[in-house]
């Protein structure tokens, strides 16, 4: 069983940045892939970014390219993401999800294992 404890939402005007973290609770992680999904109001969860956690091989969706960073430290099992030039429309829960499985097919279904979320306001 792996636990992911999510932290570092809050409130930020827009333009702002913001740093998340997930701790995995894994001892070992020869395959898995680390992503995070966001949720906004009345709306599905959705892929945001993912990383190898051998390669470090990274994946993004295209509305937060070039403003969101994916990164991880596997000395600490925690991965984090960076979150620059936020909009309003980045209003969301954030969850990290873990699968051990290969890079690729970044649906929610395809993930094992979830945080409890953290939530992002973006104010205008």
């Amino acid at each position: 069983q792996v636990q992911l404890a999510e932290s570092g939402g809050g409130l930020v005007q827009a333009g702002g940045s913001l740093r998340l973290s997930c701790a995995a609770s894994f001892r070992s992680c020869s395959n898995c892939v680390m992503s995070w999904f966001r949720q906004g109001p009345g709306k599905e969860r959705d892929f945001v970014a993912a990383i190898s956690w051998t390669s470090g091989r990274t994946e993004y969706v295209d509305s937060v390219k070039g403003r969101f960073t994916i990164s991880r430290d596997n000395a600490k099992n925690t991965v984090y993401l960076q979150l620059n030039s936020l909009k309003p429309e980045d209003t969301a829960v954030y969850y990290c999800a873990a699968r051990f499985a290969g890079f690729g097919n970044f649906r929610s279904l395809d993930y094992d294992y979830w945080g409890q979320g953290t939530q992002v306001t973006v104010s205008s």
